[in-house]
């Protein structure tokens, strides 16, 4: 059966920036996280399906909004289809609608690619046992996620407690804009053509390899074969700083993730990408890399960048920002707990890898290619 037989596709009708900080009620965009709201315009279990950008799928009973671009799926035939099982099966299909996405800048989805999709072939009974199982292997997944995120809120409440608000400044800290501690300038990253990739070449850090992760991971990154004299002009170390200068993701803009120890041999980074190396004796990067992620410092970053949109931003907003800098002593205190804090994930990241393997493997034997449907 196909899903436009069995469902009601509909999408929102509000633009992005209807949301409402503390509102009532979820606001659905293309997001991970859903916004607030004070209206609804929706009120059923449903799957959300983002119709633009990177695309995720959400699953959601009760009143909502969404926004123009977000497709809300809502189970008509509920004697053929459960609607948590549907949840669970366009997760795994997620991936080919990405690859059916068109368009240039931001990639999209249409209506037809969602009412033309092919269910399954399970009886209800059997979609119900599914959806036990993933339902329990998901749960689990995600309370490490939580309490992953715990840890975060940890380290920014110690952060907050030996040195304050950053934008308030209550502890009077001395003030300095950040090209203050730099030890070179700071530098966009080579910019990688189709023809540059080589298994041959050096490792090139993209934004995607330290968007939401301290340190980049250059465990399995790409290669280009670049000239001796790009080398030597875009090649990190540890403890350089990167920040995410464009992204058709909104919210990876300014994000920064530090180059960690365990390098290849030369490595550089790429066009998207800004670098910052510190004088370590005023700025530990682990230090800054924690006070980045205050919102204020986003703000500095777009209000002083002469070329800041809701993609790009200069390196003007960056380098000219304020930053409190509090003694290299107290610093080097916060970093302690800092490592401390980032083994630990480590060892949760390890176990939540081992879950989401296994949760994948589940979803390979129940919805995964060549799979023989019934039942």
């Amino acid at each position: 059966m196909l899903l436009g037989d069995v469902s009601r596709i509909r999408t929102g009708n509000l633009d992005v920036n209807a949301k409402v900080d503390d509102g009532k009620y979820p606001f659905f965009t293309c997001a991970q996280k859903p916004e607030k709201i004070d209206t609804f315009s929706f009120d059923c279990e449903c799957v959300l399906v983002a119709g633009n950008g990177d695309l995720n799928v959400k699953y959601y009973s009760g009143k909502f909004d969404a926004y123009q671009r977000t497709y809300v799926i809502e189970v008509l035939k509920k004697d053929l289809l459960d609607t948590k099982f549907l949840f669970h099966f366009l997760n795994k299909y997620v991936d080919k609608l990405r690859s059916q996405s068109i368009g240039g800048v931001i990639k999209y989805i249409k209506m037809a690619n969602l009412t033309d999709i092919e269910l399954p072939d399970y009886s209800l009974s059997k979609q119900r046992d599914i959806v036990k199982i993933l339902d329990t292997a998901y749960a689990l997944c995600q309370k490490r996620k939580e309490q992953l995120a715990l840890l975060d809120d940890y380290l920014n409440s110690v952060f907050l407690d030996m040195f304050g608000d950053p934008e308030e400044n209550n502890k009077n800290w001395h003030i300095v804009k950040l090209k203050e501690c730099l030890t070179t300038k700071a530098i966009n990253g080579f910019f990688a053509k189709n023809e540059h990739y080589s298994p041959d070449g050096v490792s090139i850090i993209w934004i995607s390899d330290f968007i939401n992760k301290f340190y980049a991971d250059v465990s399995n990154i790409k290669r280009v074969k670049v000239s001796a004299k790009d080398i030597a002009k875009y090649k990190v170390g540890y403890g350089d700083v990167l920040f995410c200068r464009s992204s058709l993701n909104v919210e990876g803009i300014g994000k920064a993730g530090i180059v960690p120890r365990d390098l290849k041999a030369d490595t550089i980074f790429e066009c998207h990408i800004i670098k910052l190396s510190f004088d370590i004796s005023q700025l530990i990067p682990e230090f800054f890399r924690v006070m980045s992620d205050f919102s204020y410092f986003r703000r500095q970053i777009m209000k002083h960048s002469k070329t800041a949109t809701m993609t790009t931003i200069g390196q003007e907003g960056i380098i000219n920002s304020n930053i409190i800098l509090p003694p290299i002593d107290l610093q080097k205190r916060f970093v302690e707990v800092f490592f401390y804090v980032n083994e630990t994930k480590q060892k949760m990241c390890a176990s939540l890898d081992e879950m989401d393997n296994h949760f994948n493997a589940l979803m390979q034997r129940f919805f995964g290619k060549g799979v023989a449907y019934g039942g």
